[in-house]
């Protein structure tokens, strides 16, 4: 695809408005975190989620040694834990969580404190998606901690409020 065309792409897609999770892992007491907008459920029976990962990241090789990941769906108050976990120089492994409190539920990976609502997951499959991962996992634990909520968007590059 030409640098034009991925522009484009770009632009197209930043028209469909998602909303922004953290996606956790804790690989043998290792945890990261990734902020994730391609997310989505995938199936009631049994209950599974998807969410891309680019491949060759730490998040990719940590998935994959824990075999579990969770996410965390941002409130619109979670922004900076949004760009916190989307900066290429925050700190790896779990110097990430030192001043982001957490919980757990099932599989051990990190829940953000606070969040709308949370889904902790056992991996079920993968597949290749390109220069991604897409990655579908079974929902083992689930949470709903502010039904209310106002819902962190991501729309036209920037973040936007449900009105």
């Amino acid at each position: 695809m030409s640098e034009d065309q991925s522009l484009l792409f770009r632009r197209v897609f930043g028209q469909f408005a998602t909303g922004v999770s953290v996606m956790t892992t804790d690989a043998d007491g290792v945890r990261h975190g990734m902020t994730a907008n391609a997310v989505t459920s995938v199936s009631l029976e049994p209950p599974l989620v998807l969410v891309c990962v680019q491949k060759d990241t730490v998040m990719s090789r940590s998935v994959a040694d824990a075999g579990a990941f969770a996410l965390s769906f941002l409130s619109e108050e979670q922004e900076h834990l949004s760009n916190f976990f989307a900066d290429p120089e925050r700190p790896i492994g779990n110097a990430q969580f030192v001043d982001v409190p957490t919980h757990t539920a099932e599989t051990g990976a990190p829940l953000l404190d606070g969040c709308l609502a949370w889904v902790d997951c056992r991996v079920w499959e993968t597949y290749d998606g390109g220069d991604h991962l897409i990655v579908v996992g079974e929902v083992l634990a689930l949470g709903n901690e502010r039904p209310d909520g106002p819902p962190l968007l991501y729309f036209r590059s920037g973040y936007g409020m449900v009105r």
